[in-house]
Formats: structure tokens, sequence, C-alpha cells
């Protein structure tokens, strides 16, 4: 079905008809409280990724009821969804992907005519629901009996083998792009802010947590499934009204272990002393963020810790991150991940993206963020290290991509959404925040991003919507200043403006001296200070390249590469980036040796980040890589969320 363009009312007007504000809801200095509904998005921010038509009719509550089947490993029940819509609506589209509709009804149990249409592979199909046409400022609700697929691209169901403990299942959600929908009948747009609630039933050997306040902490006897499992119900609610993607569930068995009295870890019994000691920072970051950019608006700042198959470094679901066990180094030294969470906590969750064109509103704020909250809490110098690696890595992405998706506002039209997922979006935007806080100083820059936080607290965001905050708020009319900030060059031109300037770390000095003797100059591994160094320094190290190297070109001979790896132990490194970069070059020069290690990482965890690069850099190397990349994926590709298998099957082909 195409998507018809904006018709009856714009998201404004109804908004305006509904009483609701579509300017700030909260202000320096006013209550924090969220609005009982959150403000629609401006006309502009027309979502090409949702069916929905929210200008008519949009969800702002959804509350689920919903059994988790291991055996069948589908999800059903129901979805009770509240309904705002325009006076004379007499329709309703919500999103679906893979979903079995069973009826739908209205609050008085009514049946309601539906239709399921056509299915779009990026969009899925659209779910239009018929009822009598609205009056002025009406409220109603329908309930959807619906079931998940096995194969729902959200949720992934572990057996007990996949996890650490190898006795009880798992199952998590990832919802982030539009994969909400595969789990959840509702409108699956960032610019639709919901509110939830949820009653969750799974056996009661397990534990339920989700990105919600948790109402029955032990949960709740329940009768025995069909099959004569035990049962427990837990209940959620979540009151700030989010975007859709950020609704999100585990199920398994895992352990709790606090912080301080607001922030803690949630994973699997065995890893838990190792969790809770790696992260213990994230109170501290919490401090940290709150003197930065104003009061944290969740309540409670937790951590679930997932099993390794979880795509992501983390996902910054409200009061709950989930991350990937590759974070936990066994020297803090990766917890900057946790920054970056946190730090969604205000630039994506409170400020959110109104449409995926502009994932940079939620990406670049963050990293920028997340700099912010490590230089707090570690010093300028591992900041600045952090930007460096940054910066390089955005480097190669400008190299990789056209020059039309280089530009932060982006044209996604007829495109997965997961396409704009880069580094042009998370670095390029951290580095357009620092070039505005260089230009007008930090404590300036400061106050504005305070502002623009407690302005557009719980709002939908553009690009477009953003500029005009900056202008009134921070430039004020000033011409010089206007033209020295190149706005415009930076979110809607590809590269990088003429005020971009690198940073730079002295950190870095002596690592880059180290690499060219060894690399360059062919001296021996031993003289490479790599226990003086921290972790940042060795990936600057293990990521340093010839200027101009041709694709596919070797520059380091087989004896180079195994006084690397015998001399800094790289097969047995322990630090999944460290890793990663280790194999980023081992591979690309057909190391044989390297392999086993590849295949070990390959199939010990599925951060995507990590997967999906080291396929591509195998698939580039002929023969030789190819027939590895499909060995190793055969194996692989079942301990994989669909997120990561998803992506990897493009390249290398579904075994």
């Amino acid at each position: 079905m195409k998507r018809k363009a904006l018709g009856l009312v714009s998201a404004l007007a109804l908004a305006s008809a509904m009483g609701l504000s579509a300017c700030s809801t909260t202000t320096a200095g006013a209550s924090l409280a969220p609005p009982a509904v959150a403000p629609a998005p401006g006309p502009e921010a027309v979502d090409v990724h949702t069916h929905a038509r929210p200008e008519i009719a949009r969800v702002v509550d959804v509350a689920l009821d919903l059994t988790a089947d291991f055996q069948a490993r589908t999800l059903s029940g129901t979805a009770t969804l509240d309904i705002l819509a325009a006076p004379g609506a007499n329709e309703i589209v919500l999103d679906i992907r893979d979903l079995d509709i069973q009826d739908v009804r209205d609050a008085a149990g009514q049946p309601l005519r539906y239709v399921v249409g056509d299915n779009d592979a990026v969009l899925g199909q659209p779910l239009t629901v018929y009822f009598p046409a609205f009056a002025a400022n009406e409220r109603r609700k329908i309930v959807i009996r619906y079931s998940t697929r096995p194969n729902a691209a959200a949720l992934q169901w572990l057996s007990p083998a996949q996890t650490a403990g190898g006795q009880k299942p798992y199952l998590f959600s990832q919802g982030q792009a539009i994969l909400t929908r595969t789990w959840v009948p509702t409108q699956d747009s960032p610019g639709i802010r919901q509110t939830y609630s949820a009653r969750i039933a799974a056996p009661a050997d397990l534990t339920v947590v989700m990105s919600a306040d948790h109402l029955t902490p032990n949960g709740e006897p329940a009768a025995p499934n069909a099959q004569g499992v035990s049962m427990k119900t837990w209940r959620f609610r979540m009151n700030n009204p989010i975007p859709p993607y950020l609704i999100a569930l585990g199920v398994g068995d895992i352990a709790f272990a606090p912080f301080d009295a607001r922030s803690g870890v949630w994973t699997e019994p065995s890893r838990l002393r190792a969790a809770q000691w790696e992260l213990e920072p994230t109170a501290q970051m919490v401090d940290a963020a709150e003197k930065l950019y104003g009061p944290y608006r969740w309540g409670r700042y937790d951590l679930l810790v997932l099993p390794p198959s979880f795509p992501f470094g983390g996902m910054e679901n409200p009061k709950l991150t989930f991350a990937t066990p590759t974070i936990i180094a066994g020297d803090r030294s990766l917890v900057s991940l946790v920054a970056h969470e946190l730090a969604h906590s205000w630039s994506g969750n409170l400020v959110t993206n109104a449409t995926w064109n502009d994932f940079w509103l939620n990406e670049g704020f963050t990293v920028y963020f997340e700099n912010r909250i490590m230089e707090s809490v570690y010093g300028r110098d591992r900041a600045m290290q952090e930007q460096v690696l940054g910066w390089d890595s955005l480097q190669d992405t400008l190299k990789s991509l056209p020059a039309a998706d280089t530009r932060l506002h982006l044209d996604l039209k007829g495109r997965d959404p997961d396409d704009g997922m880069n580094d042009i979006a998370y670095e390029k935007g951290a580095l357009f925040l620092r070039t505005i806080e260089r230009t007008v100083g930090r404590d300036r820059f400061d106050a504005w991003l305070r502002g623009y936080f407690d302005r557009n607290a719980y709002r939908p965001m553009t690009t477009a919507m953003f500029l005009q905050d900056i202008r009134d708020h921070l430039i004020k009319g000033d011409a010089a200043l206007e033209s020295q900030l190149q706005l415009d060059a930076w979110v809607y031109q590809p590269g990088l403006p003429s005020n971009a300037v690198a940073p730079v770390s002295h950190a870095f000095e002596p690592v880059d001296a180290a690499a060219v003797a060894f690399f360059k100059d062919r001296g021996p591994a031993s003289a490479i200070p790599w226990g003086d160094w921290n972790t940042q320094q060795r990936q600057r190290f293990l990521g340093w390249r010839p200027d101009g190297l041709r694709a596919n070109a070797d520059w380091l001979t087989n004896a180079q590469l195994a006084d690397l790896e015998r001399t800094l132990n790289l097969a047995n490194e322990g630090n999944a980036e460290l890793t990663f970069a280790w194999l980023q070059i081992a591979l690309a020069h057909r190391y044989q040796p390297s392999v086993a290690t590849a295949e070990t990482f390959l199939t010990r965890q599925g951060r995507r980040k990590f997967v999906l690069p080291l396929f591509q850099t195998l698939w580039n190397e002929g023969d030789w890589g190819r027939s590895n990349a499909r060995r190793i994926y055969a194996q692989a590709r079942p301990l994989y969320h669909p997120v990561t298998a998803g992506s990897v099957d493009q390249l290398v082909g579904r075994p």
C-alpha cells in the first residue's frame, strides 16, 4: 500500500484540536512531569517508514497482555490501544509485520472491521481498523488479539545452550529501528510517542524485565500453561510517552545487583559479580550527566547485560539499557558504552528524531554527550583519545559511502532505516556539535544544550526544528556567527565543511611512533610498549594503516603478523575491541593462523559492529576468504539475532 501524503488535517492541527501543545512541554525551572499526551511532530515530519496516518488518528497508549510460549516461540494475547483522532475520523492505520491478527474489538467487546494490507519488504503491512466517526475531543480504546510468529525479527528466543547458565531459555526484544511492529501492533514511528503498560506471563522459574516501572518485582503466581508449565505474571508501567522502538522486553534466568539506590545491573547469575564490578561507574556517570544537562527524568537507571547474541553494543531502552556482554572486559576500559546509552536518556529518549531521516539528532547528540560524561568521570585525556578514535572511524566511513549518504539529514525513502545507522549520524553529528562548542565557547554552548533538552522534552524533533531552535536561542540573529557555524552545510551537504577540525590526543604520539617503527620500518614487536598503554592506545596502534593504502593491498609479511600475534598474545586477547581490530588486519592479509581466532570470535558473540565488518573483510579476500566466510557463517548464523543475520545474509547469503 502506497503511503498517502498528509490529508484531512496536519499533525499540528490534530494536536491543536485535541488541546495539545506542539511546542515546548517543559522549560528550564518548570515541572519535570511529562505531558499527558506527547505532542505531535511538525507537518514536515512525514515518516516514510510507517503506514500510519497520525494526522487522522494516533495511538497514545499501549496496554499489552501477553503470554510467552518458549516451546512455540511466540508471544500471544492482546494489545489495547488508546486512540485520539480528528473529528469525523473513522479509521486508524497501524503497522504490523509477520503478526497473526485474530480479531479486533472496541472497549465494549464489539467486533470492529479491519483489513490487513499488502506486505512491503521494508515496512511490513498496514493494519487498518474501522470504527464509527470520532466526535471532537473523543478518546477511545480498541483491543487487538494476536500472536507473534517464531521468526519475529524483534524477538530472539534462545535455547538454554545459548545462555551462560546453560539450563534455562531466554527471550529478548530489539525494536530499533522499525521492528517493534513484529511484536506489538501499533503505529511504529519515532514521532508517535506512546505510554505503555504490560502484563507478561512467563514460566515461573524465569524473571521478566521491561523498559518500564516494575509493578510486581517478584511476579505473581498464575495458572499453568497448556503444557502444564508453572507460570507467573509480571506487571509494568511506563508513564512517560516514548517512541515505540523503546518498548523492550527481557525474559530469562537473571539476577540483580545494585550500584546505588537508583541504579544497578541485571544479568545471568554466573555473570553477575563480574558485571557489577565492571559497570559500577554507572552511578557516577548518572551524577555527572545530571550536572551537565539537568535532571534524569526516568526514575531508575539499570542495565541488562544480555547473552552474546545481542546485536548491538547497547540499546537505550528507558530505565533499562540493554547491553552486550562484550563490554565486560575485566578492566572497565569499555564503559564509554554505558555513558553513551545513559546520554540517550536525554538525546533520543527525551528528545527524539521524529523520523529516521534525522537519526543524527539521536546519535550525534549522544556521542557528544557521552564524551562529556567520560571527560567528567575519567578526565580530558581519556575523552580526547576517544574523540580521535571517532574521527579516525569517521574518515573511513566518509571514504566508503556515496556522497549523498554523508549528509546528516538523509533521504531514506524506499530504504531500510538501518542504512543510516553509521558513523555519519554518530561521529559527524558529534563533530558538528563540538564545532559549535568550539566556536561559541563551552559555557554558552552548554547553556543552549541544556535549554534545548528542557524546551523539547518528550517531543519529536526534526533537523528543521533543531535549526530553528539553535537560531532562536543561540545565534539570535548574529549574522557573523551564523556564517561562521555553517549550519546548513553541516546538515544538508555531503562530507565535512571547512570549519571541521580534527581532534588531537598527545597520548597517541608515542603510539603512532611505535606503529611507524613496527608497521613501516619493520621493527620487532618486542619494541612495542604494549603493556604501558590503555585500551584506546592499543586500538589506535592496531588501527594504523599506511597512507594511500590500496584495497586488498598486502603491507605486512607473514613473519610480521606472526611476531605481532605472538608477542602481544593477540590470539588470546580478552578485549573484544582489540580482538576485532587485530582480526581486521590479519584476515585482510589472509593470515591463516588468525582464521581459528576469527571462528571462535564470530561464533561466541553476535554484535553486528564486529560481525558484519569481519565477514566483509573475509569476503573481500577472494576464494580463500569466501570459503572461510561461508563455513564460519554456517556455524554462527543460528546464534545471531535477526538484525545481525539479516545484514550478513545480504553479503554471504543464507546457508
